[in-house]
């Protein structure tokens, strides 16, 4: 029987023990998986008798293999009796003291996941960030849609002007050198866009087609690429090209080419429609982030450093996903940004620890109000899952259905565990007015 010795904050220690018979068995197995690999004059390969290899290479030579055959087993085996949530890999000693008796005992310490209770949480204030369609809003998206559908008319009579369309040739050098990622040809610019540099578009502006001349900016303090942060660059420009939009007049002709419907009116009703109920999701969302963020400030627990580490390994392996998925690697891009994997990993920390602490803020909730969830629902989730993405694979869908059920069925109920969490916690806040921000002394200089 395995008993927990201590318990130091989310650290605990056990022992377990090994017979010194199933050491043996062990050795004996590790011999007969390993004997093909032994010459000793004399013997064939493959056939020199145990004791002789312990006489040649000493008495231990299988002790060590036949210790890492056991021990996952019963440290497993351990973990389970003791019903340990563990966050990490274990450090094992073996216990020197035991060593060559009938039971070898190994001692283990393992962290495991912080028991979390939090208060307070029903009726919790939470600032209302519901979005209102306003005219201003239609007006808006209106327009974008005569953006979308804008004439491009070339200019070949005039300088440039903020607002225009530009095809530049580029060159950039700091103090005579030219820098990497400095320079390109046929890059369409768009003046007033804030786009490139601080200062850069600016410049642009009074020039006319053909004119070869120079700008100088200074790279922000701030700048994503560290050797060039904070120095002054010259870019020698060659201007290509000026064109500018020319929009189209909103009226019923504009919305019978873009649109199912005859008129004007016709349109913005069915826009306002369209935009309430995009509002409504997205403010529900937020609400759910905002409620999750509140509850995650009330767990006062230290957090495992395994659990923090996990956290950052999966949000590398998701970030790069998403840029192989642009064609990009995550080696390739933190080199474009001047950092390095183990700098970018680092800079993941203070998002990985929110959301563990989140994680397990959702979980308190879910334990203390009782919340579960039916093998009903699982199955109704999986089966949504594999629907949206296998849709015309009915085949496929079944096996995945199966593969989710019989291996991920408790990832699937944990995910919707929190659900239900953070949706008792939407429920029950209370949803008041934004405070308004108080403008700082260097917004009221800028004014």
């Amino acid at each position: 029987m395995v008993e927990i010795k201590k318990k130091e904050n989310n650290k605990v220690f056990f022992d377990i023990v090994l017979k010194s018979e199933d050491i043996k068995k062990a050795e004996t197995e590790v011999y007969k998986k390993n004997k093909k690999y032994f010459e000793i004059p004399g013997f064939r390969k493959g056939h020199v008798p145990k004791k002789m290899i312990e006489n040649m290479y000493g008495k231990d030579v299988f002790f060590e293999d036949a210790i890492n055959e056991l021990l996952p087993e019963a440290y497993q085996n351990a973990i389970d009796e003791l019903k340990l949530d563990v966050v990490d890999q274990p450090n094992m000693d073996i216990d020197e003291d035991t060593m060559g008796k009938d039971e070898l005992v190994v001692n283990v310490d393992v962290d495991v996941k912080p028991e979390v209770e939090i208060s307070g949480y029903k009726g919790i204030e939470i600032e209302d960030p519901t979005l209102t369609v306003t005219d201003e809003v239609i007006d808006s998206e209106i327009e974008n849609q005569r953006r979308m559908n804008a004439r491009i008319i070339n200019v070949d009579d005039r300088a440039v002007k903020d607002g225009d369309r530009v095809n530049i040739d580029f060159k950039g050098s700091i103090d005579g050198e030219y820098f990497d990622g400095g320079t390109a040809e046929g890059q369409d610019l768009e003046i007033g866009s804030d786009t490139f540099i601080p200062g850069f578009e600016e410049q642009i502006i009074g020039h006319e087609i053909g004119e070869e001349f120079d700008i100088n900016v200074d790279f922000p303090e701030d700048y994503h690429q560290k050797d060039l942060a904070g120095k002054t660059a010259k870019f020698e420009i060659k201007l290509n090209s000026i064109s500018y939009e020319e929009l189209p007049e909103f009226d019923d002709e504009f919305v019978k080419d873009i649109s199912e419907f005859d008129t004007v009116e016709e349109f913005k009703k069915d826009l306002r429609e369209k935009k309430e109920e995009e509002f409504e999701t997205t403010s529900l969302m937020e609400k759910q982030r905002r409620a999750i963020e509140a509850l995650g400030d009330m767990v006062d627990v230290e957090i495992p450093e395994g659990m923090v580490r996990n956290q950052m390994d999966q949000s590398l392996a998701n970030y790069d996903q998403t840029l192989r998925a642009q064609g990009i690697s995550l080696e390739d891009y933190v080199k474009m940004i001047g950092s390095s994997i183990e700098e970018f990993r680092e800079s993941a920390r203070p998002g990985a620890e929110k959301t563990v602490k989140n994680d397990l803020a959702l979980e308190a909730v879910v334990k203390q109000e009782g919340l579960e969830v039916t093998d009903e629902e699982i199955e109704e989730e999986v089966d949504s899952v594999v629907k949206e993405y296998f849709k015309d694979d009915e085949e496929h869908q079944e096996r995945m259905k199966e593969y989710m059920l019989n291996e991920n069925k408790e990832v699937v109920k944990s995910d919707l565990e929190k659900r239900k969490a953070v949706d008792f916690v939407v429920d029950n806040a209370v949803f008041v007015e934004p405070k308004e921000v108080e403008e700082t002394e260097e917004e009221k200089e800028e004014k």
